[in-house]
């Protein structure tokens, strides 16, 4: 089996959080994970406490290892091991200060999203009324991350503000965890002109394990395999790839999403509870894709060729 490649996924955003739990990816061939390490409402202190304490964990732990290069996830595919990294799903806790981009990016910080669901000073989100894509400092954020190494992701941003990315960006661009919204009509999932747009800058899509962007709360394996063959169908099998944004936090989750409706507004709470694709799901896509005729080159791709291929060009 070839390598897996786990764009996003969410551990409880404390000192308490299980990093164990992130060993339910292993299998032969080796993964990747990215771990989300905070969001619009995070400061920099908590950011960097989280970092600090959840890389002490993973070097404890002897089934992880943290992945600073793209050596270092070839070697956990050679030893079927699990290499991890961190994502932040907010370019607020930069604080508006650039620099901190090379800070984090040392830290372990690989992928960032400029917003998360609401306009902030780099741009829109995806649930702003009204879209006037990148600003200023957006289009600077993104100079840096390119000059840094560190992906850009498009995710919960806004349709003008991704597009913005995918102009401004010298580097390929992804949406780390985003489905699409030709097959289902949620804010949070990307237009087709978005997914073209991204993989014209040599980017990925990766379609996310979440119920509630997939259909009516429906985190089955068919429903995440329809927005598969959508995007494939409209980019190709060589720009998608699988992010869960699985919640191993889930009732941290449900209590945030209580008590911030302006982050997660009706189109969110409105099925309930959300359901995840969990990681052992995840395991079991290569044999749904299969079953689809799909060829193994394109689901070792897809698995996690793509995003692997897309770090190899932009991390430093």
């Amino acid at each position: 089996m070839s390598l897996l490649w786990e764009q996003h996924c969410c551990l409880p955003l404390n000192n308490r959080a299980e990093i164990g739990e992130l060993a339910r990816y292993q299998r032969p061939g080796g993964s990747y994970v990215s771990v989300n390490v905070g969001f619009a409402p995070h400061s920099y202190e908590l950011v960097r406490g989280l970092i600090d304490h959840w890389t002490r964990k993973i070097l404890a732990d002897e089934r992880l290892t943290t992945a600073r290069t793209i050596a270092d996830v070839d070697a956990a595919e050679a030893n079927n091991g699990v290499t991890v990294a961190y994502d932040l799903e907010d370019s607020g806790p930069l604080e508006g200060r650039l620099e901190r981009v090379q800070e984090f990016y040392d830290l372990g910080v690989r992928t960032m999203l400029p917003t998360y669901n609401n306009r902030n000073a780099a741009g829109c989100g995806c649930l702003d009324e009204h879209d006037d894509g990148l600003s200023d400092y957006g289009r600077a954020l993104v100079r840096e991350m390119n000059a840094v190494g560190m992906v850009v992701d498009g995710s919960h941003c806004s349709t003008r503000t991704g597009l913005d990315l995918c102009a401004v960006s010298e580097q390929p661009v992804i949406y780390s965890h985003s489905c699409m919204r030709s097959v289902w009509d949620h804010p949070r999932n990307i237009t087709d002109e978005q997914a073209r747009e991204c993989a014209a800058t040599g980017g990925v899509v990766g379609i996310t394990g979440v119920g509630i962007f997939l259909g009516e709360n429906d985190a089955s394996l068919d429903a995440l395999v329809r927005h598969v063959d959508h995007a494939v169908e409209l980019v190709g099998p060589e720009h998608v790839g699988m992010a869960t944004d699985y919640s191993f936090d889930l009732a941290d989750l449900q209590d945030e999403m209580r008590k911030s409706p302006e982050l997660f507004p009706e189109v969110y709470t409105r099925w309930g509870p959300v359901e995840f694709v969990p990681p052992e799901g995840l395991l079991a896509v290569d044999g749904k894709l299969r079953e689809r005729g799909y060829p193994q080159d394109a689901i070792d791709a897809i698995l996690g060729g793509n995003f692997r291929r897309v770090a190899a060009t932009v991390w430093k």
